[in-house]
């Protein structure tokens, strides 16, 4: 016998908490320099997959241009997604610089590999009109 339901592979449950918490990051290269290659694309998913796992995130998606990367993560609410965003870039651009250091330094001088700004919006779920709609409807006691 099947279930009525089937449970959403995106949820997911902690000790006292069940949540649902994806973002969409983009880093842009420092002054939108078009540093990126192919094959650095490729590396720096690598690392920051790797960095993901140290913060129990799952990195779902990952593209980006010559000068900027996009990223979709599905986290825990116990990550902080500014703590998540500093290690992702400081990471990569370490090892980035460290392992492409000739082609980087065409590009980018300094000590800076990413812009210091980045864009991080919240993704998926119900759409904020039907939410509010909800919250609106709840019966309040008397």
């Amino acid at each position: 016998m099947s279930p009525r339901w089937k449970p959403n592979p995106d949820v997911r449950t902690g000790r006292h908490v069940v949540h649902v918490l994806h973002a969409h990051l983009v880093f842009v290269t420092k002054c939108r320099r078009g540093a990126l290659t192919d094959p650095m694309l490729v590396r720096c998913e690598q690392i920051m997959r790797e960095v993901c796992v140290g913060f129990e995130v799952e990195l779902r998606e990952f593209n980006g241009e010559d000068d900027h990367v996009h990223l979709l993560v599905h986290y825990p609410p116990k990550v902080a997604l500014s703590k998540l965003v500093n290690s992702l870039k400081g990471v990569s651009a370490r090892m980035l610089r460290k392992e492409f250091g000739t082609h980087v330094r065409k590009y980018l001088w300094g000590e800076h590999f990413w812009s210091g700004s980045y864009f991080a919006g919240s993704v998926g779920g119900a759409p904020l009109t039907v939410v509010k709609q909800y919250i609106e409807q709840q019966n309040q006691p008397v």
